[in-house]
């Protein structure tokens, strides 16, 4: 028997002896001894009696070091590595930046792990990989989350620099924890160089574009109609809308009041009205004509109400396809009585008296007039709408919007309406004045799709003002032909895009808040027109790309003007107004000048974000590279769906969802 083994069966004082014995038989006890003479082994002398098996692995794992190791080595030192040692063609993915305006989510995730997997599949080709991860800094979303930490103090008692400090401040904490956690998913990117829109040189950069886009003649200014968001107090692009499909209007239908040389043309007699329908009662303060279809026929009735009503008689002029659907609204035991048919071009020039105002406006002819929905007769505020503007433009009509900033009356519609919200009080005291008057004939509440404002989840309105657009118009052909040599998967994300370039004829690029780029326009202060030029442009640019955009706002006048314009005898001041921020990220191709390899064509390989950037990201990025460049800014077009909660909704920061 093995003496050791043996020596395990005797009491403590044998088996040392034993253990002796055994060292001085075999001439190497000594040296096991030695080997096991730590303090840890000499308070418990039986330990080496069991042998076990040695290794050079440590007995903890130590996670939360390693981990930053192996992470590193596979994305930060295989990145670098890649770069310098594959030898294949170059292989750029240009990344989509985030807003910096929170913390990521499972959403952002999903989006980054796909970009991952494409890049290292290129890597393991043997390709050389460009990454460079990017973030949205500027806009409404950051400036709104930096304002929400002001506690006690209102947006108006800042001045400019006040905000613009609180929303870099802001973005520069919301990037680094963002890179923090794009890190921790072990993305393979530039993280020590990422791009940011709020980089002086990238502004720059932005600017650039703009001045090529002016000089082309793209870029115009022009008072009317915009999407505007009374919650956010700015305008907002196609692009920034959301539709609700539960949103409650009251629509109205109004009697429009002719004037008696009108009455006596179309042989009636009496009070005669036309009859208008509107699902936006705000606007009828607003009014300045009424559309009629020249190749429609309306009829001209005769309405007695119940005698119990105490209501005299009177005459209404309505679409004769409209006719039954009119009469259903009339009180009970009302009857009518058709005096008279007429087409569309014999109300040409008939004049009646606004609702509202009062005023003398004229019935005017327009092909966009049916007979599906309503009178048949349109009320028309040009200063409300693209449709009503373009009808107003032709006919010389004013545009005229008595609505301001914070989405309230302003006093020229009215003592009475003064202040009042339009889309709320403001709507309720327009019905209630057209009640009062004995204009009303019919109210009624009805739920349909109507657009918000996709950050604050509030309502818009259309209200004219002085902005700046991108002609889109002209843009258009040369943007559908340079989809034709791009790959774009899935398929029916090709028809989603070249569906939303169709459909903009401009792109609304002013917006009225400070943290931003600034749209680089001097107005003359006797004339008000605008100087924009590419020489006050590049002035402009120089200063940027060295101090950034606070040089705007901190820099005099004189000291932004191009030396040139210093001494023309104007006085000039500088515009308040910046640019939309989904022309801040569509102009991120333009960084990719740089690095790419290719001189001609689009820079990037690929362009892979979720299906609203279809409308987004994609499309700005689209247009502004087809008007500098004339091609698409990709080659290849990947999209992806939505990580959805519950409900099934999307998962977004701005709807408090996310996981």
């Amino acid at each position: 028997m093995n003496q050791t083994f043996a020596a395990l069966q005797l009491g403590p004082a044998k088996r040392a002896a034993a253990r002796l014995a055994a060292g001085a038989q075999t001439g190497s006890g000594s040296c096991r001894t030695q080997s096991y003479a730590t303090e840890a082994k000499k308070k418990n002398p039986y330990s080496h009696t069991i042998k076990l098996p040695q290794t050079e692995f440590p007995l903890r794992a130590d996670a939360a070091r390693r981990e930053k190791q192996f992470r590193h080595r596979c994305t930060d030192a295989l990145y670098e590595w890649q770069l310098k040692n594959n030898r294949g063609p170059q292989f750029i993915l240009h990344d989509g930046p985030p807003y910096a305006n929170g913390d990521l989510h499972i959403g952002h995730f999903m989006n980054k792990v796909l970009k991952d997997i494409i890049n290292r599949y290129q890597v393991m080709q043997g390709k050389r990989v460009v990454y460079i991860p990017g973030f949205d800094g500027h806009g409404l979303p950051i400036e709104q989350k930096a304002l929400e930490t002001l506690k006690g103090r209102d947006r108006d008692s800042l001045d400019p620099m006040e905000i613009r400090k609180l929303a870099r401040n802001f973005a520069l904490k919301a990037v680094a924890r963002q890179t923090e956690s794009f890190k921790e998913y072990a993305v393979m990117g530039d993280w020590t160089h990422p791009y940011m829109t709020l980089d002086p040189s990238y502004e720059a950069n932005q600017l650039e574009i703009f001045k090529a886009m002016v000089e082309q003649g793209y870029i115009y200014r022009q008072n009317k109609p915009v999407y505007w968001s009374p919650s956010s107090r700015t305008a907002l692009a196609e692009a920034e809308l959301e539709y609700n499909e539960k949103h409650v209007s009251t629509s109205v239908y109004v009697k429009m009041q002719l004037t008696d040389e009108s009455v006596a043309r179309i042989g009636g007699a009496g009070k005669v009205s036309a009859l208008v329908w509107t699902t936006t009662p705000w606007t009828l303060p607003a009014n300045r004509a009424i559309a009629v279809h020249p190749d429609l026929e309306y009829v001209l009735i005769q309405v007695a109400e119940n005698s119990e009503s105490g209501s005299a008689g009177y005459q209404l002029l309505v679409g004769k396809d409209r006719l039954e659907a009119v009469s259903a609204m009339l009180p009970e035991g009302s009857t009518v009585a058709e005096v008279c048919m007429l087409n569309g071009k014999q109300l040409e020039g008939l004049s009646y008296s606004s609702a509202v105002s009062g005023k003398e406006c004229p019935i005017l002819l327009a092909n966009y007039v049916t007979s599906d929905s309503g009178t048949g007769l349109v009320h028309s505020a040009p200063g409300h709408g693209q449709e009503d503007y373009d009808f107003g433009l032709a006919n010389g009509i004013e545009i005229y919007a008595p609505v301001d900033d914070n989405g309230r009356f302003t006093s020229a519609a009215g003592v009475a309406l003064a202040g009042m919200e339009v889309l709320g009080e403001g709507t309720r005291a327009v019905v209630a004045m057209l009640r009062d008057a004995g204009v009303l004939l019919h109210v009624q509440e009805f739920t349909h799709s109507y657009p918000y404002d996709w950050r604050t989840k509030k309502p818009i309105i259309q209200r004219a003002t002085p902005q700046w657009f991108a002609n889109v118009g002209s843009l258009k052909a040369s943007a559908s032909e340079s989809l034709r040599d791009v790959k774009i998967f899935p398929e029916f994300g090709r028809r989603r895009l070249e569906s939303f370039v169709a459909a903009r004829s401009e792109w609304c690029i002013s917006r009225q808040r400070v943290w931003g780029v600034p749209i680089p326009v001097f107005y003359n202060k006797s004339s008000g027109e605008p100087l924009l030029t590419a020489e006050s442009i590049s002035h402009v640019i120089g200063i940027i790309r060295e101090r950034g955009t606070d040089a705007w706002w901190v820099l005099s006048t004189d000291d932004l003007l191009a030396p040139k314009y210093r001494s023309d005898g104007n006085t000039y001041v500088k515009g308040t107004d910046t640019m939309d921020v989904w022309f801040d990220s569509g102009s991120s191709w333009k960084l990719l000048e740089q690095v790419s390899e290719r001189s001609e064509g689009a820079y990037a390989d690929v362009y892979l974000e979720g299906t609203d950037q279809h409308r987004g990201w994609f499309q700005s990025s689209l247009l502004t590279s087809n008007a500098v460049r004339g091609v698409a800014p990709f080659r290849v077009l990947l999209t992806h769906g939505f990580t959805l909660d519950e409900s099934r909704r999307k998962m977004s920061k701005s709807l408090g969802n996310t996981l």
